[in-house]
């Protein structure tokens, strides 16, 4: 179910807009229409979709058209065309009162400056919006305390914003848009005023917060790392336009023009691909029902000197040598007590940042298991084949 839905969506700054609309209608660029008209193009017939519970990046340059862009959504910025519909109804037709009625249930705003009251403390300031709606004292406190202690801010209610670090204030920030308690949040450059190790902080902070609370965001940033790191789906925009929408491994592997190309170009991938990208299929073995002797069929057939091994729900449970094979009919061993379950597991979403070194330490491949379920394995030769050439080539070099 969309939460958010854009459809042609247009701004143009100056004052003979409607002039600028007809020429933009009529084929014109940017920059023509700055020198025909006078008339800037900030917002180019953007349409998109932010799914409940989405997490939905729009990237872009300085100019691009972004920061303009999350300005329409909640009406900060008049449209010149098009639709923005919130939950089914349409933001750009509501009056004054509709649209402050939205506003205060259903979008919150996190801006990248913080947007502090000096003067008033941490729970003030995060329960402000909050005693505007007219919420009791005691209820608008309790939900503040809640928010402060849910961003990693709990003894800190009383200290004033000069009192904390930009990170901190920042926290404040966020805590006071989840206070009000709304589905979707609008988050304006919101980290890119922090240092880079806060900001990672505040990164994974978000990400933890977003997995307990499930929110709609749209996030705005500069910052492609940033993008690829935080978005179920990302938006590129230049120019007023969206050039290209898409999951962080769709635009890693599928640019969709030599812009997004030179774009993406000199992005660290292990730290957005994941396991799932590059795991192939393993060749398994399942205790019900197979014996060592057909375990040391199996790998001979695939020539391998170990295969992993399921139960009948395809329940991991380790792995089997050929030597462990061996002496389990030798000996008489029940497979089960033989097998080694010391094997590195990993999940389909770790990055492979964090597999590079155990791929390379360990001389097995990683076993990729999801609710308890083996869904694949991982190779060393497939996480730098994965790095390098992408996941087609990296199953065919496997």
């Amino acid at each position: 179910m969309n939460k958010i839905e854009v459809n042609q969506l247009t701004k143009i700054f100056g004052s003979h807009s409607k002039k600028g609309l007809q020429l933009l209608e009529e084929g014109y660029t940017k920059d023509e229409i700055l020198k025909k008209s006078g008339n800037t193009v900030g917002v180019n017939n953007v349409s998109f979709d932010v799914k409940s519970g989405e997490f939905f990046v729009i990237m872009g340059l300085s100019g691009s058209g972004k920061s303009t862009l999350i300005r329409l959504i909640n009406r900060l910025i008049e449209p010149t065309n098009g639709s923005i519909n919130i939950d089914g109804d349409d933001i750009t037709k509501m009056n004054k009162e509709q649209l402050i009625e939205t506003r205060r249930n259903k979008l919150g705003m996190v801006f990248q400056n913080f947007g502090l009251f000096p003067h008033r403390t941490v729970i003030n300031n995060v329960s402000y919006g909050l005693e505007i709606q007219g919420v009791s004292k005691e209820e608008r406190n309790k939900k503040a305390y809640k928010s402060i202690e849910d961003v990693g801010l709990k003894g800190y209610e009383n200290s004033y914003p000069n009192e904390l670090s930009g990170g901190m204030q920042q926290r404040v920030g966020l805590a006071r848009a989840l206070a009000n308690d709304t589905d979707i949040l609008l988050m304006d450059e919101a980290f890119s005023a922090l240092d880079p190790l806060i900001r990672k902080e505040m990164q994974d902070e978000l990400l933890k917060l977003q997995n307990t609370l499930n929110k709609t965001i749209l996030f705005i940033t500069h910052d492609l790392d940033e993008a690829l790191k935080l978005g179920d789906r990302i938006a590129i925009m230049k120019d007023g336009e969206i050039v290209q929408v898409g999951t962080s491994e769709e635009i890693l592997e599928n640019p969709a023009n030599e812009y997004v190309s030179n774009f993406v170009k000199d992005v660290d991938r292990s730290k957005v691909l994941d396991a799932g990208t590059v795991m192939r299929k393993p060749e398994v073995l399942t205790t019900y029902k197979d014996g060592p002797r057909m375990a040391v069929r199996k790998m001979e057939e695939v020539g391998a000197s170990s295969i992993f091994v399921v139960d009948r729900q395809d329940h991991y449970k380790g792995l089997l040598t050929i030597d462990d094979a061996i002496r389990s009919y030798k000996e008489d061993i029940p497979m089960e007590d033989v097998l080694q379950t010391e094997i590195y597991q990993t999940t389909p979403s770790t990055p492979l940042s964090d597999l590079i070194g155990i791929a390379a330490d360990t001389k097995y491949p990683i076993a990729v298991v999801e609710e308890d379920k083996l869904v694949g394995i991982v190779s060393r030769v497939s996480i730098l084949s994965g790095l390098v050439l992408g996941k087609e080539n990296a199953e065919v070099n496997e």
